[in-house]
């Protein structure tokens, strides 16, 4: 045995063996989930920028791009949202013939099995022009294409299962659900109360061995109309049918809800959104054994199955759905504060409406940038498990705050429900995206960097699988290698950390050829700085770190901002540098240095270990950590980019629904008043000059022609029906018997007093 194993690891190895914590299955398993790609670079403290911003973009195949320009524009166009929520409580029956007619639901399934064999790209999209015309509509389509059977099918089916299910699943005879949580289950799955034991059981006329199951799910979507259920249990074979113990693990099977036992219909109401949700359970329920998802081989697996799902899900349907709110917010709002004045002058003009304005342009941009990204390194075969968390997080931390200024600056006119508010049910479900999938607290204060630091640290995962085996001596040997490698990796980066903070960044590496370089440069810096500052708090804290969730999350938000900061610089590349978009690319910078900065000094002032503290402060901030902010002559050039039709603002908001094939909506609404009120504006600025407010006045004084009247009124009629808001007589506010009989006649009165006469 080498001197270095014996007198310097052994000891380290016996320390770190007795403080690691005990890492339950569940954990392993979802440590294990997915791939690493540039989070792995991030947390070396050198990461491959080069491989990044050489990725090709995303593209879509032609019959992707006409599928999104036919029949997701045609549902788009069938689909009122507010008929939705406030009458029909559901998306009316033709909608849903639509939706199985055009294989909606079997985008993610291959051809060869009736699907439409979409990529991660045209899935992504597909949900994202939905979701701005309908959130309703847009999780009926997400869910099927998601977490859901067929997505497991794909992976873990047997071909017998392939072979029935994809095909029904793929046109719609099938409509899935996927059942996981429950009362004392949400995100601790160890906790699933839902049970299943191996016994003999009669099916179909003879006796055969299966499993009884007892479960009570919640929150599950689609769980009231779904005809087939993916179920996650806890089995048990307390006779030792299988051979393999007791205690089996979390399993998951596929059960037609006809089934004897299953009870389901009832729905839940997710914040008055109205699509299909609802508990879903069953008492002494028996299936045979080959109903398990893979068949017997793949009992015990089913939480394997289900974080691998997640990995890939969590990448596309909430960033997705993201996007789209962030750019119909960006694309009402920049309207309605050009054309909506007080005091005589666009609200878009005041500073304190510029503001969020930037905001919500910096969002747009951002969230697709990231967005993009991950779906390209998707289509490319990457899972990347840490950044599905980051963008299922942040994609919807940002839509909230989009929406949230979008609302500020809206005002009453966003507060008053009907169909004239084109904001408030994207609104409505903002908490939705914040909870499913795994709530943000949760996936940011533990997962994102919990899951990164031993997923994606070069060293940590080996050193860990090291403590854990039980052959001691060869799990020394396995530390002694790892440990002595991270040692080494932890010198380079201390050395890499000091001479780029030392030099402001100025000498950290950058892609060849790029624009920005001196951004990627203090990406850099930022990177090494986090690698740093990781490695010692998982030196000085250990397995305490867990506990310490403020400080992870704050970790988390580190490593989370240098991936969307990336993907907004690597969006700017592979768009070719438009010009026009550099104050918003600089703008997204600046507040993301500055919540890095912030996140950073979180830590410094939080960690226990001062020396280390103080170790990561001269190293890499010897000048204070930096936290700046976009100046107000850049926030206000920002803002301006939403309040006037331009090609740049089409690239921002593209793909989402803008009323086409509909008369009365309300987007398409402001889109009219934008470009009726920019047109007449230098007859409105000679008006003004001349100090007269009455066109007939300025008609009169030969200051404008008839026809410029006439465009004046068109534009003050189109901005009056925007500001307008929806007002309903007390007769809409009766039973549902009642609203039904008023739709039909709005004022029964009327033909009260016909009766009468």
């Amino acid at each position: 045995m080498s001197f270095r194993k014996e007198k310097l690891t052994k000891p380290i190895y016996r320390w770190a063996k007795s403080a690691l914590p005990a890492v339950s299955a569940t954990e392993r398993d979802a440590i294990d989930a997915g791939t690493v790609w540039i989070d792995g670079g991030i947390f070396t403290g050198t990461p491959d920028w080069q491989a990044l911003v050489d990725m090709p973009p995303v593209r879509l195949r032609p019959e992707e791009q006409a599928f999104l320009d036919g029949p997701v524009t045609e549902l788009c166009a069938m689909v009122d949202e507010w008929r939705v929520v406030w009458e029909d409580r559901d998306l009316p029956p033709e909608v849903w013939a639509f939706l199985r007619a055009k294989r909606f639901f079997g985008m993610v399934i291959p051809k060869r099995y009736g699907g439409l064999g979409f990529s991660n790209t045209a899935h992504s999209e597909v949900v994202r022009k939905i979701s701005s015309s309908s959130v309703v509509a847009a999780v009926t389509v997400m869910v099927p294409n998601s977490l859901g059977p067929g997505e497991l099918m794909l992976h873990w089916g047997t071909e017998a299962q392939k072979d029935f299910w994809l095909p029904r699943l793929a046109d719609g005879r099938e409509i899935p659900c996927f059942g996981l949580t429950s009362a004392e289950a949400g995100s601790d799955a160890a906790a699933m109360t839902d049970t299943g034991t191996v016994c003999l059981g009669e099916h179909e006329g003879r006796e055969v061995l299966g499993i009884r199951l007892s479960f009570a799910k919640r929150y599950i979507t689609l769980a009231p109309v779904a005809t087939v259920l993916g179920l996650a249990f806890k089995l048990r074979d307390p006779e030792n049918h299988l051979g393999r113990g007791v205690d089996l693990g979390i399993t998951v099977a596929l059960i037609p809800t006809k089934t004897l036992g299953v009870v389901q219909g009832a729905r839940h109401i997710p914040q008055m959104t109205f699509f299909q949700n609802g508990p879903i359970s069953g008492e002494d329920v028996f299936i045979p054994l080959d109903w398990v998802l893979g068949g017997e081989a793949q009992i015990g697996k089913g939480w394997t199955m289900l974080v691998t799902a997640l990995a890939a899900g969590r990448a596309i349907s909430l960033p997705s759905q993201s996007a789209a709110s962030a750019a119909l917010c960006a694309r009402a709002t920049g309207a309605y504060a050009r054309i909506r004045t007080q005091f005589g002058v666009p609200i878009g003009l005041f500073e304190g409406i510029q503001q969020p304005l930037a905001d919500i342009a910096g969002n747009v941009y951002q969230i697709d940038a990231a967005r993009r990204l991950t779906l390209a390194a998707l289509d490319a075969g990457h899972r990347p498990a840490v950044l599905s968390a980051i963008m299922k997080a942040h994609a919807t931390y940002r839509m909230r705050e989009s929406i949230e200024r979008t609302m500020d600056i809206h005002g009453g006119k966003a507060i008053i429900d009907g169909p004239k508010n084109a904001v408030g049910l994207q609104y409505r479900s903002v908490p939705i995206g914040i909870t499913v999938e795994g709530a943000n607290i949760l996936t940011r204060s533990l997962m994102i960097f919990g899951q990164g630091a031993i997923r994606a640290h070069p060293f940590m995962l080996e050193e860990m699988r090291a403590l854990a085996d039980e052959d001691r001596k060869r799990g020394l040997t396995a530390f002694d290698e790892a440990f002595w490698g991270h040692v080494a990796h932890s010198a380079k980066n201390l050395a890499r950390t000091w001479l780029r903070g030392w030099t402001g960044g100025l000498v950290g590496p950058a892609p060849e050829g790029v624009s920005f370089v001196r951004h990627w440069r203090q990406l850099s810096r930022y990177s090494a700085a986090f690698a740093l500052l990781a490695d010692l708090a998982l030196l000085t804290l250990g397995g305490a770190l867990k506990r310490r969730e403020m400080l992870s999350a704050r970790l988390g938000d580190i490593l989370s901002e240098l991936y969307l900061l990336a993907a907004t610089l690597k969006r700017f590349e592979s768009e070719g540098r438009p010009e026009v978009d550099r104050p918003l690319v600089e703008f997204i910078l600046q507040k993301g240095y500055n919540r890095m900065g912030l996140a950073f000094i979180g830590v410094l002032d939080n960690l226990p270990a001062r020396w280390a503290a103080v170790l990561t402060r001269t190293v890499a901030f010897p000048f204070g950590v930096p936290v700046p902010a976009p100046s107000d002559e850049l926030t206000r050039e920002v803002a301006s980019i939403l309040m006037a039709p331009s090609s740049q603002r089409d690239r921002l908001t593209a793909d989402i629904y803008l009323g086409e094939g509909k008369t009365d909506y309300a987007l398409k609404d402001l889109e009219i008043a934008l470009e009726r009120v920019t047109a007449v504006e230098p007859i409105a600025r000679r008006m003004r000059e001349a100090k007269l407010r009455d066109p007939e006045a300025a008609l009169a004084a030969g200051l404008i022609t008839a026809g410029e009247r006439e465009r004046l009124a068109a534009a003050k009629a189109a901005v009056d029906t925007v500001v307008a808001v929806d007002a309903f007589p007390p007769e809409a506010f009766a039973g549902r018997e009642r609203a039904a009989a008023f739709a039909e006649d709005p004022d029964p009165r009327d033909a009260e007093a016909e009766a009468a006469e």
